[in-house]
């Protein structure tokens, strides 16, 4: 069996009383990708947020690779080899594309932010942004404005930002959300296409995409596990039928 890169004990997050995430014992699987399903309020953001550090845990420890990582900061955790992207892009409209992974790829370095000062070293990540954005299938628009691009390309821009950091583990948070049945189709090539070498970790709702991608699935409900397995297996298991997806969408 391969073992867990990322894993979680007792993981928790009160919010005045309310307990958001309750207790999650969680074990990804390198290579593999694991899907977290469940309704709105299950707590599964939320649980994205404790795992890359948005959030300080009330409880819990967080491991990758073997080493802990509970209670670091959010560009020290990226920089462990856990990236993200979010369910609302932030880009900056107004810079290309090009120049987007031009500046990722500058931050772990001594330039940072400091790039005003020098755009010619900026080209230096020239050719690793284009590899970047032809393996999001972006390179064909890599001089045009962020602000320009169509919903779904926005989402492929966010995935080249993400993997910019060579991630170990990559986080992926409704992946497929507010997009049309076109865009749904590329966005799931696409992560066949990156997963390849590295470890995925999605929220989505789309159980369609669920049972295409996932390897393992874990399902949340009130902020704890319900039930983890193989699509095929939760799937048919009465407590997801009728706490989550209804008859119709568990016999897709």
């Amino acid at each position: 069996m391969p073992e867990a890169i990322l894993t979680a004990r007792g993981l928790a997050k009160e919010f005045r009383g309310f307990r958001a995430v309750d207790g999650v014992d969680l074990d990804i699987e390198e290579g593999s990708v694991h899907a977290l399903v469940g309704p709105n309020g299950a707590g599964k953001t939320t649980l994205f947020n404790l795992l890359t550090g948005f959030l300080p845990a009330t409880a819990g420890k967080i491991t990758l690779a073997g080493a802990e990582i509970s209670g670091r900061r959010p560009e020290d955790v990226a920089r462990a080899g856990l990236a993200r992207s979010f369910q609302i892009t932030s880009l900056f409209p107004q810079l290309s594309l090009r120049r987007h992974l031009e500046l990722a790829l500058a931050g772990p370095t001594g330039l940072g932010w400091r790039f005003w000062r020098s755009d010619r070293a900026l080209r230096d990540f020239t050719p690793r942004a284009d590899e970047l954005l032809d393996q999001v299938g972006l390179l064909g628009h890599a001089g045009e404005h962020a602000g320009t691009l169509a919903y779904g390309r926005k989402r492929a821009l966010e995935l080249a930002l993400a993997l910019a950091l060579d991630p170990k583990v990559l986080l992926l948070d409704e992946p497929t959300a507010g997009m049309g049945a076109e865009d749904v189709d590329r966005t799931v090539a696409l992560v066949q296409k990156v997963r390849a070498g590295r470890t995925v970790v999605m929220v989505e709702h789309n159980m369609n995409v669920v049972s295409t991608l996932a390897d393992r699935v874990t399902v949340l409900q009130a902020g704890q596990v319900l039930v983890e397995g193989g699509y095929a297996e939760i799937r048919r298991d009465p407590r997801v039928i009728s706490a989550y997806l209804g008859d119709a969408d568990a016999h897709r």
